[in-house]
């Protein structure tokens, strides 16, 4: 990617998410999923201060993308943006979160020189979103995808064209049905409104025309996934059709800090 434009996971799994998207002139969050201490810190380890940010979107309420979102919204006057189905379920779970900074997105907005589109995804939440953000000057575009239950069409629109994709990748099915969690929670998971396995994600980049040349698999599941396990799935399934090589993949974590561009020579695990 180019130099001006990088994506930084500053966490990724069950137990927070959190990604930094930045061109050289302006800088977006999506997701406040750890604490705010930890976010801040993470956030200068990729050479960012939150007073530098453009905005922040939510894609839902649920706690592993929102854990430091009332101290970040009380610490900082950043502009926070969800969905309205979003922001009533947070205020309803949170009455004292501060609402000065909350705005509402639309289906598709401007920030300066970046275009936001949002898009509906399915999942067991108020009315959860993805995000696309465009550069208009260099025409770059970044997809955010992750806590969806299956590929729907608005999905796939949204994540045709782009150039860094954020993918969900939560899963082995195997694993996880042989797992250890609870009958209901599997099938939760594994239902209409849950998550992404490794091999649905891989499916998903198979029937692109073109891929993005950086995905970035991201909300691996602790239990029932590995890293090495996810890459390896995705990768098999693009040389089986000889399409590895159009893309570069990286594997996000969850307690460090992964970028699809060269950042203090990151790695991918």
């Amino acid at each position: 990617m180019s130099k001006d434009f990088q994506v930084v996971m500053l966490a990724s799994g069950s137990k927070g998410n959190a990604a930094l998207i930045s061109t050289d002139s302006q800088r977006f969050l999506v997701d406040v999923g750890v604490s705010c201490r930890e976010l801040v810190k993470r956030m200068r380890e990729a050479g960012a201060e939150p007073e530098q940010l453009d905005g922040v979107f939510l894609t839902h309420e649920h706690i592993d993308h929102v854990k430091g979102l009332a101290t970040f919204a009380k610490n900082y006057r950043v502009p926070l943006y969800a969905s309205e189905g979003t922001w009533r379920a947070l205020w309803q779970k949170y009455p004292a979160l501060a609402r000065d900074n909350c705005r509402l997105t639309g289906d598709s907005m401007l920030c300066g020189d970046v275009r936001v589109d949002s898009f509906a995804i399915p999942h067991d939440a108020a009315e959860p979103q993805g995000y696309s953000f465009t550069w208009r000057s260099s025409g770059c575009k970044c997809t955010y995808v992750t806590d969806t239950g299956y590929i729907t069409p608005t999905v796939r629109e949204a994540v045709c064209g782009s150039d860094v994709l954020i993918l969900e990748a939560n899963h082995d099915v195997e694993m996880l049905k042989n797992g250890s969690y609870p009958y209901d929670l599997k099938q939760r998971i594994l239902g209409m409104r849950g998550h992404l396995a490794n091999v649905t994600a891989a499916q998903l980049l198979l029937h692109l025309p073109q891929l993005p040349r950086h995905v970035i698999l991201a909300h691996l599941s602790e239990q029932n996934n590995r890293p090495q396990l996810a890459l390896a799935t995705v990768q098999n399934i693009l040389d089986s059709k000889k399409r590895l090589p159009e893309t570069q993949l990286f594997v996000a974590a969850q307690n460090s800090i992964v970028s699809d561009f060269p950042l203090q020579q990151l790695c991918i695990f």
